[in-house]
């Protein structure tokens, strides 16, 4: 089965509702953090990485019916949000699996909301990680369709348009024009 933009998009747009909803479930979970209970340097990391995503994530909803203008620019978004992300989910790791859930930071929470927490990190960093190689993908068939649709183009017009004939084509008799 070959892959074409109409099997791309809607993968594209799947993966981008499941990654800009992670990461606005984890901005909500982590603004909570930050209401309830005293601020640690890792929740503020947090906060900050899932407010700008927020936003910065806004154009990888275009990215399937914009991939010559902003599929470059939705990739180097999820290259830089995946680490972002990834170090998000390692401090979130480190805060909450090590020692005694209740007494980390923000203390006085229940570990379940620090659990769920966690998870949202680490899914928004998933599915920005299978964002961006579907982004990369999607951009390869995009480019591999256009190029086709260009080549059989220039092929046609070069063939039944042209007012000569192509240069190996046999010399025409003299008297005949």
């Amino acid at each position: 089965m070959a892959l074409s933009t109409s099997i791309t998009r809607p993968l594209q747009l799947i993966i981008r509702v499941l990654q800009w909803s992670s990461a606005l479930i984890a901005m909500g979970l982590t603004s909570y953090f930050i209401h309830r209970g005293p601020r640690g340097l890792h929740t503020i990391y947090q906060e900050v990485i899932s407010t700008v995503s927020i936003v910065f994530f806004l154009p990888a909803f275009a990215s399937p019916f914009l991939p010559s203008s902003l599929g470059k620019l939705v990739l180097a978004i999820d290259v830089v949000f995946s680490y972002l992300w990834l170090t998000a989910f390692i401090f979130a790791a480190q805060d909450y699996n090590r020692g005694n859930c209740h007494t980390a930071i923000p203390a006085g929470i229940g570990c379940k909301r620090k659990y769920a927490n966690e998870a949202f990190i680490f899914l928004t960093f998933i599915f920005t990680f299978f964002g961006m190689l579907l982004e990369v993908v999607a951009l390869w068939v995009y480019r591999n369709e256009n190029s086709a649709s260009h080549r059989s183009a220039t092929e046609d017009k070069a063939n039944h348009g042209g007012a000569r004939p192509p240069m190996d084509a046999p010399a025409a008799p003299a008297g005949t024009v």
